[in-house]
């Protein structure tokens, strides 16, 4: 959708083409109806919405304002972090974006680190201002790396340490360590795997907030999709696409629905390995594209996956928008998800009860509650059986929102519940179920990831969570920016990008989208 609003800006005519029956991917929207004809709305995945400014530049592009199209609302408290602790009540803090204030919260917790903290944030600072530049440009190559940003970054970067290891620098009390680690699940990693670059994911946060746009991250969908048809962008929904079509390596169309249809250049946004290796055929993906063989995409680290729980409840639900429970097991959690492919008893589990911002998600007075719990992918060896685990999964989250979260009578108060697994999550056309596509290895990211414009082949570009930068919505919607800037190169159109004042660390929080 991003693509399609820049692209349309050229005068190329698009046509975008949705295997569901509305836009927005695993950015959907979920919406049930109890039996009474209450009607509750969910996001399918992603409820985070960071650096607002990303996806105001690609309005910009096509010649509109975001705050024109969505009302977003900076949260504060950002979220509630639950830190188990074996044999005690979970620690809480209340995360904020006033830096001394939560220094001083951090304190409470553990005084020395709560003295570093603000070392922490600032450091962070410059970790992100050198890195900007590499996660908004094509990397192709090594070559891609050498400029004085990326050789400023090498000193302070550390590959060899992941983000736990790097936190060990900064704070001792491993409570402190999850309160600003724990973001690494946003990429479905573990912290003790993390490269120490995503240590600015908690300044991200802490830099520019967290947000949330009124109707959800699907509003925003909506929203792109409504600018990109006034634009002329042709929008099919319930048109899945059956296979790319190429003469040699260059892509000339795709067929959908049985329909063969022609174009100049095509823009993926299906699941990236999934993608490769249906849509793509075998025939080209041999000799110099042997990378791409089913079993070489197979082989590759892949995130976890995660059970989802969408719950309509009766009244009001005690929480804030978001809360993050990390297991009083956590690194015994993290190695069930990884390598064990087991289910913990004990889980880690993130609670968004959007409700409690937003009245148009739920009936006056009652609650949407979206419960989300991280789980192996279908890659492991010694896989779940979902068709058996999926049963106690439920009891075990409807446990923790009674015992952890102090919902009270959580399942008693449900009056309509919409689960999904990650074999549901397969069934969507997600390799191995990995709702956070591959992982974020050294050796997965950069140019060693699947690239913008897919190396081997012309007229062909990437953009989502499978390609460079990565995961996550604000990193998302800089693919797309990177993958138009290359086919408008590719097929001699202006790029609009190139009319937008591009926003920096150093200038956007003068340039978020005001709270409301």
């Amino acid at each position: 959708l991003a693509a399609a609003m820049m692209l349309a800006r050229t005068g190329a005519r698009v046509t975008v083409f949705e295997a569901m029956d509305r836009v927005g991917g695993r950015t959907s929207r979920v919406e049930m109806t109890a039996d009474d004809g209450r009607v509750f709305g969910f996001d399918r995945g992603p409820t985070f919405f960071l650096m607002p400014y990303v996806l105001g530049e690609i309005f910009a592009a096509a010649g509109e304002r975001l705050e024109d199209h969505a009302e977003l609302i900076r949260l504060d408290p950002m979220y509630r972090l639950l830190i188990g602790q074996p044999g005690s009540d979970p620690v809480q803090i209340d995360t904020t974006q006033d830096i001394p204030e939560m220094a001083r919260r951090v304190g409470a917790i553990n005084e020395a680190d709560g003295r570093t903290f603000e070392r922490f944030i600032h450091e962070n600072r410059t970790k992100l201002r050198l890195s900007e530049p590499i996660l908004r440009r094509a990397m192709r190559s090594p070559l891609d790396l050498v400029d004085g940003n990326a050789l400023k970054l090498l000193p302070i970067l550390k590959p060899h340490k992941s983000v736990h290891a790097l936190l060990g620098e900064y704070f001792t009390d491993e409570r402190v360590k999850l309160a600003v680690s724990f973001q690494s699940k946003y990429l479905g990693m573990s912290p003790f795997d993390c490269p120490s670059l995503f240590t600015i994911l908690p300044l991200i946060e802490y830099e520019y907030g967290v947000w949330h746009p009124i109707g959800g991250c699907h509003a925003l969908m909506q929203a792109m999709a409504r600018v990109a048809e006034s634009m002329g962008v042709e929008i099919r929904t319930s048109s899945p696409v059956e296979k790319l079509e190429f003469s040699g390596s260059r892509a000339t169309g795709l067929v959908a629905g049985g329909e063969a249809h022609t174009f100049d250049a095509v823009v993926v946004n299906a699941d990236a390995t999934w993608a490769m290796k249906n849509l793509v055929p075998a025939s080209l993906r041999t000799g110099g594209r042997s990378g791409y063989a089913d079993r070489k995409l197979d082989e590759k680290k892949y995130s976890c996956s995660t059970f989802m729980m969408y719950l309509g409840m009766d009244g009001h639900v005690d929480l804030p928008h978001h809360t993050i429970y990390t297991s009083a097991s956590y690194r015994a959690n993290l190695e069930d998800i990884g390598s064990g492919g087991r289910l913990s008893d004990d889980p880690s589990i993130y609670v968004c009860n959007p409700s409690s911002t937003d009245p148009s998600l739920a009936p006056e007075g009652d609650s949407a509650l979206y419960v989300l719990v991280p789980t192996p992918s279908l890659k492991h060896e010694t896989d779940v059986d979902w068709r058996t685990e999926r049963e106690r999964m439920r009891e075990v989250a409807y446990s923790q929102l009674e015992r952890v979260f102090g919902i009270e009578g959580a399942r008693e108060r449900v009056v309509c519940e919409h689960l999904t697994d990650p074999m549901d999550w397969a069934a969507m056309n997600i390799n191995h179920g990995a709702t956070f596509n591959l992982g974020h290895q050294l050796t997965q990211m950069l140019h060693w990831r699947p690239q913008n414009r897919l190396k081997g082949f012309e007229r062909t570009y990437l953009v989502g969570g499978g390609t460079h930068p990565g995961s996550g919505l604000p990193t998302i919607f800089l693919s797309s920016q990177i993958s138009t800037r290359l086919l408008c190169d590719d097929l001699g159109l202006a790029c609009p990008l190139d009319e937008v004042p591009q926003v920096t660390t150093e200038n956007a929080a003068g340039l978020a989208v005001p709270a409301v």
